[in-house]
């Protein structure tokens, strides 16, 4: 029988004035029983089911009380409340289920004395609790205003019925009234609980009173609520109809620019974009449907909106996890550069570890820098390819213009997103490997500086909400792989630089080119010429003598732009006298001036150093490590300092500061003070037309001053680098690998470093180390004494430290 039913057909039974001392306990879970109410309880634990057999079997009272923790299913007298009330049983049903539903009417708030039974059932001596009514002003008034605020209460709530209200209306004293209330609100059962312990019905009044305000404050808001989307529902009614009737105005005059407006609906919902951003493409997009298509206006905004869905707002290409994979690539692709090769896969490992993780990685911003024709362009498509990704490759040489970063506003005429943003539309995914080239060739103008423009698209904890000024609206870098390229890093402003993280990419050695020529460069100009079915090869002498004698630089461009006008002449030496042109061919040394002319570049090195006052230094340029020649003359003058050769600030003050110091230690190193006084002295550093500066020339003015002075010559195959003081000590440099590549190249067989460079070897090849002999100095003296070829017997120089070839052996004295 349901529930309601039986609670409709039964009568309340009158309230006994005797009650028990001794009830048996029935614990609820989350109800609460107040005084003068008539529940349904559902029971099925043991205890319970046996307590109300005890109640049937006798007087058929039961006391009634909360558990402290719902979730405790055979609770004991620790786990219930001590206030309850004390019910009588009405009527008991027993489903099939070994359940029971028990009608019970609640009668009197009692106290627990003490617990007298736990073993099959709780059982309690009680005390039952009057409530403490006093009649007074005040009590007449909270009575008042919780029948107005309950009657309010029910005629705003669907789900209470005005019924309730002619029941209370009978009732007159204030706490059953208090009770009767509260038997219909919605409170939790803490709050139900906290109630049933107030004895003071003053108390009970001010307590029901805020649980109806609050339950009239969310009613109300919630009509409001319901109000407020009823009233949006009919406002887009109301706009549907007006647009309906807009379009079937416009299908009669034969207008039918609506159908692209519609397109434009559909491209944009496809799009996915970001709420925010969807939202502000859809209020242009009505604002495109308000003009008319001949105005010029409706051109901007059409333009606009297709930028807006042509964006990788949500697509992204999946990255190629697979290390040995991805190491096979780059190995492919380039010879060498371990290190750059390393980090790459770092990388790889990192995306591997986090491809679980909800966010993603944010993209790290790589540097490569080093000289032209190492492979740092080609080295970024490599990466691109080994991770799966799109490449995007944006040239920044002499880029001026900001607006070539950011974009123009679109109140300009011709107004476009910036060249960032184009690119990421040419890439089709929000992820692609993103190469800004030359990034050192960077100006600035009245119109901007466009480094300061990158710091945004170059930090990590802006990117993701980089706004570009056409689109108006942010969009997120962080997935995008940036690859930055330079040659040097001199020009790069330091906020830019520091957001990178720098990869160096140094010159190759001869037997590094010699490999790369075999592997990649011949194969590909092979290809490219079109020798198919000739077998073309060259051998390793006239490679050698390719790039001994017709290149000079760090990389390996003009190696290959040499090979390819070699492949071009034997494809013309083949077709043109022969029918039947050789299937093979051997390029050999003798051959090469038959192909490329006679020699560009010849050893000078032994030839230049053979007069004293010469000597030759290290330097790096932007173009790789070089050497340079440091000539000093005298003529009769007044002990001036002459400078040419176009030298900076930095390197005249080296210059002045190795004068100086010879002048302090003339005695020591043989030289006649007189000489210094009544000769000018003129240092020139060739070629003349370059620009020179920087610190690391200081020890070979040094030496080549020394050298004129003692009438001593250098040693022809000797080349050094270091910074010197005023006290004669070394101090260490920069580029060691580079200008140690550099000396290889030129023919050098010793190279003279300051001591605490020694380190930077590692970075050297082995090939290359074990070519030349290294020695390590700490003053400027021990330099003297290695590098002049016959020192004069009044010197009394410091031994300098000596490594021997390679890194085989320590520093000796």
């Amino acid at each position: 029988m349901d529930e309601a039913k039986i609670l409709e057909e039964t009568e309340i039974e009158p309230i006994d004035s005797d009650f028990p001392e001794v009830v048996p306990i029935l614990p609820l879970r989350e109800s609460v029983v107040f005084p003068q109410s008539l529940v349904p309880l559902s029971v099925g634990r043991s205890g319970s089911l046996k307590a109300v057999e005890d109640a049937m079997a006798g007087n058929k009272w039961l006391g009634v009380l909360l558990q402290l923790d719902p979730e405790v299913d055979e609770p004991t007298s620790d786990d219930l409340f001590t206030i309850g009330t004390l019910c009588r049983v009405i009527r008991v049903m027993k489903y099939p289920n070994q359940t029971e539903m028990v009608l019970v009417q609640g009668q009197k708030r009692f106290r627990v004395l003490d617990f007298t039974q736990e073993k099959h059932e709780i059982e309690a001596r009680i005390e039952v609790l009057e409530t403490l009514t006093e009649k007074s002003l005040e009590l007449d008034a909270l009575v008042k205003n919780m029948t107005s605020r309950f009657h309010k209460l029910v005629t705003i709530s669907p789900n209470m019925s005005s019924e309730i209200l002619a029941a209370l209306r009978k009732i007159e004293d204030p706490g059953h009234l208090v009770d009767a209330i509260a038997a219909h609100l919605d409170m939790d059962s803490d709050e139900k609980q906290e109630l049933l312990e107030k004895i003071s019905v003053r108390d009970q009044l001010q307590f029901i009173t805020r649980i109806l305000e609050r339950e009239l404050e969310f009613l109300e808001l919630g009509s409001k609520i319901e109000t407020d989307v009823k009233g949006e529902l009919e406002r887009g009614m109301k706009e549907r109809y007006l647009r309906e009737k807009m379009e079937a105005i416009r299908r009669e005059l034969g207008d039918d620019e609506d159908s692209e407006v519609r397109d434009m609906r559909d491209l944009i919902l496809d799009a996915k974009m970001p709420p925010d951003i969807e939202k502000e493409a859809m209020k242009e997009l009505d604002r495109l449907a308000e003009i008319h298509p001949s105005s010029p206006e409706y051109t901007v905004a059409r333009t606009y909106l297709g930028w807006l869905v042509e964006l990788p707002w949500s697509k992204r290409t999946k990255d190629r996890l697979d290390i040995e994979q991805a190491k096979k690539i780059l190995d492919e692709d380039h010879y060498d550069l371990e290190k750059v090769k390393e980090r790459i896969l770092e990388y790889l490992a990192v995306l591997q570890l986090r491809s679980g993780k909800r966010t993603r990685m944010r993209g790290p911003i790589f540097c490569f820098v080093g000289p032209p024709g190492v492979g740092k362009t080609s080295l970024g498509q490599s990466v691109a390819r080994a991770l799966g990704r799109k490449f995007v490759r944006m040239s920044l040489g002499g880029v001026r213009d900001e607006a070539e970063i950011r974009g123009h506003r679109r109140t300009y005429i011709g107004s476009l997103p910036g060249r960032i943003i184009q690119g990421i539309r040419r890439a089709g995914t929000r992820n692609p490997v993103f190469m800004l080239d030359e990034i050192d060739k960077l100006g600035a103008d009245y119109r901007g500086d466009p480094s300061s423009a990158l710091l945004e698209v170059l930090d990590p904890e802006q990117n993701h909400k980089f706004q570009d000024h056409y689109l108006g609206v942010h969009f997120d870098l962080s997935q995008v792989l940036f690859i930055a390229t330079a040659n040097i890093l001199d020009p790069v402003p330091p906020p830019l630089l520091d957001r990178m993280e720098i990869l160096e990419l140094p010159g190759y050695s001869e037997e590094d080119k010699i490999q790369i020529a075999k592997s990649f460069l011949i194969p590909r100009q092979v290809e490219e010429h079109g020798f198919r079915g000739i077998k073309l090869s060259f051998e390793e002498s006239a490679l050698k003598k390719l790039i001994r004698e017709y290149t000079h630089e760090a990389g390996v461009r003009n190696m290959e732009r040499e090979i390819a006008s070699i492949l071009r002449k034997v494809a013309v030496k083949a077709l043109r006298k022969e029918k039947n042109p050789k299937k093979k061919w051997a390029i050999t040394e003798n051959e090469i001036p038959d192909f490329l002319g006679p020699p560009k570049h010849f050893p000078e090195l032994a030839e230049r150093v053979q007069r004293s006052g010469i000597a030759v230094g290290l330097v790096v340029t932007r173009v790789g490590g070089d050497i340079v020649f440091i000539e000093v003359s005298k003529m009769k003058g007044k002990g001036n300092l002459i400078l040419t050769g176009q030298l900076g600030d930095v390197m005249k003050e080296s210059a002045q500061a190795a004068l100086s110091y010879i002048r302090s230690q003339a005695k020591e190193l043989g030289i006649d003070p007189e000489i210094l006084d009544k000769n000018d002295i003129h240092i020139h550093v060739p070629a003349g037309a370059i620009p020179k500066d920087g610190p690391s020339a200081g020890i070979t003015i040094a030496t080549a001053l020394v050298s004129l002075l003692t009438n001593t010559p250098l040693k022809p195959d000797l080349a050094m680098t270091g910074e010197t003081t005023l006290r004669g000590k070394v101090l260490p440099v920069g580029g060691i690998r580079d200008k140690v590549l550099a000396a290889h190249r030129a023919g050098v067989k010793t190279v003279i470093l300051p001591k605490r460079n020694e380190s930077d070897l590692f970075e050297v090849p082995e090939n290359v180390r074990a070519n030349l002999e290294f020695h390590f100095v700490d003053m400027i003296d021990e330099a003297f004494l290695l590098a002049l070829a016959r020192p004069s017997s009044r010197q009394t120089l410091r031994k300098p430290h000596r490594a021997g070839r390679g890194l085989g052996q320590r520093p000796m004295s």
